[in-house]
């Protein structure tokens, strides 16, 4: 689906916000979605129908989303933060009526008609996803490992006037080496423990995704970040999750941290 920004409205107009795309059942239909606050300035979430398909739309002021404003607005991490609060809350009151493909933030459109245009050409696509998500959730799960201990330092050997001892310089060369090779061995250790973790939940999934580790900054000084991963799992297949989670916190000794369900933003394709 395109994100077309309201560009060519005069001063005091109007767009339509989409947040997410679900089948236009009687669920959906009889639902009160008005009551939520939808993003800041706009008019009460509602539906905009065509054919079996519904989308959860919001009338915004255009002049909120323009490509400026909303260039400043990702700047200010305080303020994204509080629209993609709100529209995941929208989002996730669409999720629990049944399957719905939620859009990227700040998804609009010029009016009702333009969406229910887009409704009616990219009902495959929609469909197809809706397809793929019934009855799933999705499941973040990263995995660290500690870091390896530092080399134990030796107290030097009181400092004698004259030339080194023989060899000396042949095993500072040396401590650096094993510390080097520590170090190499700790990360392929660390490497195949992330393969481990992610093969077996794969296992448990409908679909997965690796996306990109954390540098030492966010992981902390103690840890390494070695999966970020998330995982489309059936919803009669969560507590198997779990359970699997468990067993490899135990059978790894590494650090695995397991979120959600949320909404699967992941795997909704190009909807």
């Amino acid at each position: 689906m395109t994100h077309p920004g309201p560009a060519g409205q005069g001063p005091g107009s109007d767009a339509a916000y989409v947040f997410a795309v679900c089948r236009d059942t009687r669920a959906v239909q009889t639902a009160d979605l008005t009551g939520l606050p939808g993003m800041p300035g706009g008019g009460r979430v509602r539906l905009v129908a065509s054919g079996a398909l519904a989308a959860v739309v919001q009338t915004v002021p255009a002049a909120d989303f323009t490509d400026e404003v909303w260039q400043t607005r990702l700047a200010d991490r305080q303020e994204i933060e509080r629209y993609a609060r709100a529209h995941h809350e929208v989002v996730s009151a669409a999720a629990a009526l049944g399957p719905a493909v939620p859009l990227p933030l700040a998804t609009l459109y010029h009016d009702d008609e333009r969406v229910r245009g887009v409704l009616d050409d990219e009902a495959a696509r929609f469909h197809g996803a809706l397809r793929r998500i019934a009855h799933h959730a999705e499941w973040g799960v990263k995995v660290y490992r500690s870091t390896a201990p530092p080399e134990p330092r030796v107290a030097a050997a009181p400092a004698r006037p004259g030339p080194p001892a023989p060899g000396a310089g042949l095993a500072y060369l040396n401590r650096k080496r094993g510390v080097h090779d520590r170090r190499e061995q700790s990360r392929a250790e660390a490497l195949s423990v992330a393969e481990s973790v992610d093969a077996e939940l794969r296992g448990l999934a409908a679909a997965s995704r690796r996306l990109r580790t954390h540098g030492a900054a966010l992981a902390g000084e103690q840890r390494v970040h070695v999966l970020n991963a998330t995982y489309l799992v059936a919803a009669d297949r969560a507590d198997a999750l779990r359970r699997a989670v468990e067993a490899l916190r135990e059978r790894t000794d590494a650090q695995i941290e397991l979120s959600g369900p949320w909404v699967p933003y992941s795997f909704v394709g190009e909807a």
